[in-house]
């Protein structure tokens, strides 16, 4: 039997590729596209409406602040961003117009802020960590409660965590208010809520823990140096000399002069009594170390 002849055969098709559609992209969307990428920027919420981080000083009282408050904890917990912005801004109102109003509720409050600081979103966060300097600053001590004071660790190390991460304007906001933190509050006490922190694995934590403590070393009296224990304080300074970060070197530092200030104050012969105070109570390489910042 004779083969078919191949040539009355049908061609193959062959499939051409598609072409792909063009996407122009305008200068505006460039620029929009800049906008929304830059994390150091917050995100702008839909419709383009942006959120005002108003100052402590361009803030108002709250009209009618006594029926208003039965919903601030429910604004806060909202899912609703743009809600929650405006019930943290109304939190800073209570806190600097009607802090009696809002001293019920703080722990509610605190506890409430510190998801507002977790979240993603930093327009909120940033604004969450706003209202914690102006809670610092109407209630200082009052923190230190038993009602508030879990609440306040926690606001704490959310805090030091914002001041570690890579978003500029959020980690600048957090270290204003980690200031403000140590210019409101009985120096003591709040040293030993962050002292721990020093011993963070996050090197960045422990850098700005330090930074906090060292302002809280140099507003302590002699009494509360005394209390906390002056030994004890140099060795955490001794610690942080060896901290990968120079923040945290340098906060060792401010450490050590204080406590030097406060021991030597009436004495007259200071470097003889701050040799020996080292030499007493710290490894010879140690107190060497020691006596070397002081001395140069």
């Amino acid at each position: 039997m004779a083969l078919r002849s191949l040539d009355n055969a049908l061609p193959i098709a062959i499939e051409r590729p598609k072409k792909q559609a063009k996407v122009v992209v305008t200068q505006n969307q460039k620029q929009t596209d800049c906008v929304a990428n830059d994390e150091n920027k917050a995100p702008l919420p839909p419709g383009d409406a942006a959120v005002d981080y108003v100052p402590s000083e361009n803030l108002e009282a709250i009209d009618d602040p006594d029926s208003k408050i039965h919903g601030l904890v429910g604004g806060l917990e909202s899912k609703d961003w743009l809600e929650i912005c405006r019930s943290l801004n109304d939190t800073r109102r209570f806190a600097l117009f009607h802090s009696a109003l809002l001293l019920p509720i703080l722990g509610k409050v605190l506890l409430v802020i510190v998801k507002s600081m977790k979240n993603p979103r930093s327009a909120l966060c940033k604004t969450s960590v706003m209202a914690s300097a102006d809670i610092f600053n109407a209630f200082g001590d009052e923190l230190f409660e038993s009602s508030n004071s879990d609440a306040f660790d926690n606001v704490i190390l959310q805090l030091l965590l914002k001041a570690s991460q890579d978003k500029k304007f959020v980690c600048e906001e957090a270290d204003k208010t980690l200031k403000a933190m140590v210019e409101s509050m009985t120096p003591l006490p709040l040293f030993h809520k962050l002292h721990t922190y020093v011993k963070h694995t996050n090197m960045r934590i422990r850098a700005k823990a330090a930074i906090s403590i060292s302002h809280c070393v140099s507003k302590m009296e002699l009494d509360g140096m005394k209390e906390f224990g002056f030994v004890s304080l140099v060795q955490i300074a001794v610690n942080l000399l060896n901290d990968r970060l120079p923040e945290a070197r340098e906060a060792a530092r401010s450490i050590v002069v204080s406590v030097y200030e406060a021991l030597t104050k009436d004495e007259e012969q200071k470097q003889e009594v701050w040799q020996n105070f080292c030499q007493s109570n710290l490894p010879a390489i140690h107190a060497q170390t020691i006596v070397k910042i002081v001395s140069s």
